[in-house]
């Protein structure tokens, strides 16, 4: 479920219910300090249906590292304030690392795996997820409790049983044992989150996107990096980069020097499309489909590949002054990969010489090239197709 821009703003108004408090839940994440609830909340929003309202803590800490994968492993997202280990992204990272697991893997082996591997590392990062989110989340409901600040650090029977002693919560607690720590569902809240499971899903996720945009203030489009997109439309620029590969077929790659005239060309985002989340035609340019795949979603050297980058596209800018047909094209595909109106002015004004295009460029991408950098995305350099 994806927002577009004017939507972060706009509160969401959750449904009426005469029987339970929907104020309480309103308040779930209030003054939210880390990540742990809303993918604790997601994860039993994911599990409850009219069968099921008991779940273990394994099975949704399972869940949470499953809703957590792409964005961490794909898009290098922060999931907890700058300096503080977030267990959630570290057991994310710990399993991408050892186990080899592909960022765009589907959820679906990613649960298959968490639930037989026996890796103890796995198993504490679990268990240290469970610390405090289980309890602490329905905190807004705590109203006829009163529990000590030492009650949260000791033992979790005592605990649980205070909690249990509030009437109306949305899950009690049942067979104390770790990991395998039950929860249930009340009957009225399972009722009422299976009724409204796909507006409290947005909500959730809406809430999810503020809290990541102010730990990653760098990072353009955040809503578009929760999961991992059914497709990406850049036929159009495809299409725009073939017309002139045909009219100039001595073009060359810009990584392996290749005549694309003689290759089955691949269109690549210079700046990796799970950093921009965009498909705007400056970070655009042709490549082959065996380079793409060896760069996949890694940044260039700057050093090596900019100024190509540079000349590459000043070509393109230079031959749409001089032939109609591809000035036509342009024209036809600006509404969909220019949608920067400065731009597309000063970046495509009429008249530009070489220099003045390029150096216009860099002052586009650059910002943009460093911010990705900052965020993890490691630089690549090709190997002359050795890796592929």
């Amino acid at each position: 479920m994806h927002f577009k821009h004017g939507q972060k703003g706009v509160p969401m108004q959750l449904p009426y219910s005469e029987e339970l408090n929907i104020g309480y839940l309103s308040r779930l994440f209030d003054n939210t300090t880390n990540c742990y609830k809303f993918f604790w909340f997601q994860a039993i929003l994911r599990k409850v249906d009219d069968a099921h309202c008991r779940f273990t803590f394994d099975e949704l800490i399972n869940e949470m590292i499953a809703d957590a994968w792409y964005m961490v492993t794909e898009c290098h997202l922060r999931l907890g304030p700058l300096g503080i280990t977030d267990n959630l992204e570290e057991v994310v990272k710990y399993i991408y690392e050892k186990y080899g697991f592909p960022s765009s893997e589907k959820r679906e082996k990613i649960l298959e795996f968490l639930q037989t591997t026996d890796d103890r590392k796995i198993a504490k990062y679990k268990s240290d997820l469970t610390l405090n989110v289980p309890y602490r989340l329905q905190v807004p409901f705590y109203d006829e409790i009163n529990i000590e600040k030492n009650m949260w650090n000791g033992s979790k029977q005592i605990l649980t049983r205070e909690i249990n002693r509030q009437k109306r919560l949305m899950y009690y607690f049942s067979l104390i044992s770790g990991l395998g720590t039950v929860i249930e569902v009340d009957s009225l809240w399972a009722e009422y989150l299976c009724r409204h499971k796909e507006i409290l899903k947005a909500w959730t996720q809406l809430k999810l996107i503020q809290y990541l945009q102010n730990k990653n203030p760098s990072v353009p489009g955040i809503a578009d990096k929760l999961e991992a997109p059914e497709s990406r439309n850049i036929e159009r620029v495809r299409k725009y980069w073939k017309l002139i590969i045909e009219i100039e077929p001595s073009l060359k790659d810009i990584y392996g020097e290749v005549t694309l005239g003689e290759e089955n060309v691949s269109v690549d985002h210079f700046v990796p499309w799970q950093y921009v989340a965009h498909d705007e035609l400056w970070n655009l340019h042709p490549t082959t489909k065996s380079i793409n795949s060896s760069k996949s979603n890694s940044l260039p050297s700057w050093t090596l590949y900019f100024r190509p980058l540079g000349e590459l596209e000043y070509e393109a800018y230079e031959l749409k002054s001089r032939n109609e047909t591809v000035a036509q094209e342009f024209q036809k595909i600006a509404p969909y990969h220019l949608n920067n109106q400065e731009i597309r002015n000063r970046l495509y004004a009429d008249g530009l010489d070489r220099q003045t295009f390029i150096e216009r460029l860099e002052h586009v991408v650059k910002p943009v090239y460093e911010s990705a950098q900052m965020a993890g995305f490691k630089e690549w350099v090709y190997d002359g197709g050795k890796n592929i």
